[in-house]
């Protein structure tokens, strides 16, 4: 009897480590935190830019990764590629801005 609680104890600390270890973050995989945290920053951004008179009537694609925002679309003018890195590098908890905005 003691074998099997001690081995049932033995497999329920092996899961526990097994879940700790599938939230944890590797150089191309985010942690479950940093995903959300991704999340928030995206939501931050594209609200930032939904309210500039300016840059709403564009289609910018907004994409975070640990902090890093990418931002992709097509805009008219280098005022806009401009205006949007600037307003993005604005939000909180941006690290960096790739800027992908193509003038057509």
């Amino acid at each position: 009897m003691k074998t099997r609680n001690l081995f049932i104890g033995y497999l329920v600390l092996l899961m526990f480590v097994v879940a700790l270890a599938a939230c944890g973050s590797t150089r191309t995989h985010e942690s479950t935190g940093q995903y959300v945290d991704d999340s928030v920053i995206t939501t931050k951004v594209k609200a930032l830019l939904a309210e500039d008179d300016f840059l709403k009537s564009f289609k910018i694609s907004v994409e975070t990764y640990k902090g890093r925002v990418q931002l992709s679309g097509f805009v008219n003018s280098q005022h806009a590629v401009n205006k949007a890195g600037e307003i993005t590098r604005s939000a909180e908890g941006v690290r960096s801005v790739e800027n992908n905005l193509i003038v057509k």
